[in-house]
């Protein structure tokens, strides 16, 4: 694969995630959260299975320990995404989750004592001032939705920290079966737990439940895991924070969502925020080489 044609993967990558958003709200009219997760984790758990089982054999402990971690991560963000975007628009759920990159350096200092540069301070600044702008009502106060959706924003950055941490370390095929199995029990144990067992969904909340599970999740994973073996890291982090923008896009098109200038202003600098916090990782790699 070339690096183009790997770049041209991640952008498609991007576009499919966009979607997820807007396949979320649709799903969200005749399946709950926990419904439209268990279905989703469910279905990648059983592709990913199907694809990857020669090289399941021999997991280690040590392995499946670090992808539950990892699972219990996925499992949070997409619940809190979910939950959230009951109470938002696809379009703010798309650009607060963006946030999870600007949250990484953080994370990464408080535990592994990474030095967090002036870049990524900038960017965590103009990530906060975005958020206010996109978010606060008029009263200062933090709509329950978009709260919602910047918790999920951290649980993203934990599994990206994990994620970069295990796969230095473990097979990547089994990190991520067994974090789509763990997302996919969490999902299921939530579902009954919470009452959410009676199934009445629509022919249009099966498809989008469908999209998020085969394409969204199973196929957009291993896609991303491929591609990103011939791209430069923080090239990938960059194109990969542009779903928002397509969430945006397919938000205004499919569901018609107003889009007004302070929500422009706020979407456009928290995407400048995600920019600036990873061109500074490479501008730190270049320093170093």
């Amino acid at each position: 694969m070339t690096n183009y044609l790997a770049i041209a993967g991640l952008i498609l990558v991007t576009i499919i995630w966009g979607g997820g958003f807007v396949a979320s709200d649709m799903a969200l009219e005749s399946l709950t959260p926990f419904q439209i997760m268990a279905i989703r984790f469910f279905l990648g758990t059983v592709l990913m299975g199907l694809i990857s089982i020669k090289d399941l054999k021999g997991m280690k402990r040590k392995e499946i320990m670090a992808g539950i971690c990892m699972g219990i991560a996925l499992f949070i963000a997409f619940a809190l995404q979910i939950i959230g975007l009951q109470y938002t628009t696809p379009s703010k759920n798309a650009f607060i989750t963006a946030l999870n990159v600007v949250m990484v350096p953080f994370i990464a200092f408080l535990f592994l004592h990474k030095k967090v540069s002036k870049k990524g301070i900038i960017g965590a600044i103009m990530a906060v001032i975005g958020v206010g702008i996109l978010s606060l009502n008029a009263n200062f106060s933090l709509g329950l939705g978009d709260f919602l959706t910047l918790i999920c924003a951290l649980g993203f950055a934990f599994q990206i920290f994990f994620t970069g941490l295990f796969v230095k370390q473990y097979r990547a095929i089994v990190l991520n079966f067994i974090q789509m199995c763990t997302s996919f029990v969490l999902s299921l144990f939530f579902m009954f737990v919470t009452g959410q067992y009676h199934l009445e969904a629509t022919t249009k909340g099966w498809l989008s439940v469908l999209y998020l599970g085969v394409v969204s999740t199973t196929i957009c994973y291993l896609l991303q895991t491929a591609c990103q073996k011939h791209v430069d890291e923080t090239k990938a982090a960059i194109i990969l924070s542009m779903e928002s923008v397509f969430g945006t896009l397919f938000s205004i098109l499919i569901l018609h969502e107003r889009i007004t200038l302070r929500m422009v202003i706020g979407c456009a600098i928290i995407l400048v925020a995600v920019i600036i916090s990873n061109l500074d990782e490479q501008t730190e790699e270049s320093v170093m080489a």
